[in-house]
């Protein structure tokens, strides 16, 4: 993981001793946890010497000396990187072209390589978009395109607690419909015994018996006449 901060002067204009500490201890401890900082700015002046001197690698494009404070700057500048028997480094950094550099890092036992003049080397790689044959062919030399490129649909945590809260609620609203009605059927069970064990109900039935009785028998000619006229007997 790398991180560049670009026009680095911005953070270190109105910078406290505090923050200028924390970000001297975070510079010396993030190495070792293979992670870069890179501090982009015009002019190296910018960045305080305490964290200055904890950056290994530096690349340090043109200077241009317009003025006398410019000159003083350069020189500053020049005394930040390790003496060269080969470049007056003054006097090159005024004079290197678009495309160049002056750089030194550290090499595989820490210190500091000798200061050397570069030039930029064209990119090599196509700055486009990658074709369908290009990307076919880029996944099919991964050794992770098996066990990605399968799809499985597994019963999700959403589903599962979608299918628990319908089940939920389908029985909520099946339980009040079960009581209403049961509760009907012995309300209205209740009221027609108590019609039934009634006096009225008992008088109105006996009458009706005896209605429907004298009615067979007259059809049948089995009724008689007593010795009263106009009455009747059974």
């Amino acid at each position: 993981m790398v991180l560049f901060i670009d026009e680095a002067h911005l953070i270190f204009q109105e910078a406290s001793d505090a923050l200028l500490q924390q970000i001297e201890t975070i510079v010396k401890l993030i190495r070792s946890k293979g992670v870069g900082i890179f501090f982009c700015t015009q002019n190296p002046m910018d960045v305080p010497p305490s964290v200055l001197g904890q950056l290994g690698l530096k690349v340090q494009h043109a200077l241009r000396a317009f003025t006398a404070n410019d000159r003083k700057t350069i020189k500053q500048t020049a005394e930040n990187y390790p003496l060269s028997d080969y470049y007056k480094t003054d006097e090159l950094l005024t004079q290197i072209g678009i495309g160049e550099a002056l750089i030194t890092c550290l090499n595989e036992k820490g210190t500091p390589t000798p200061l050397a003049a570069t030039m930029l080397v064209s990119p090599r790689s196509r700055m486009d978009v990658l074709t369908s044959a290009e990307i076919d062919q880029l996944a099919d030399g991964s050794k992770l395109v098996k066990k990605y490129n399968e799809e499985i649909d597994n019963e999700s945590a959403y589903e599962i607690l979608t299918a628990k809260l319908e089940e939920a609620a389908e029985k909520s609203a099946a339980a009040p419909a079960a009581k209403g009605n049961g509760g009907k059927t012995k309300e209205e069970k209740g009221m027609l015994e108590t019609v039934l064990d009634s006096s009225v109900a008992r008088q109105v039935g006996r009458t009706a018996a005896s209605m429907i009785t004298r009615t067979l028998l007259g059809a049948l000619g089995l009724g008689g006449k007593s010795k009263k006229k106009g009455s009747s007997w059974f």
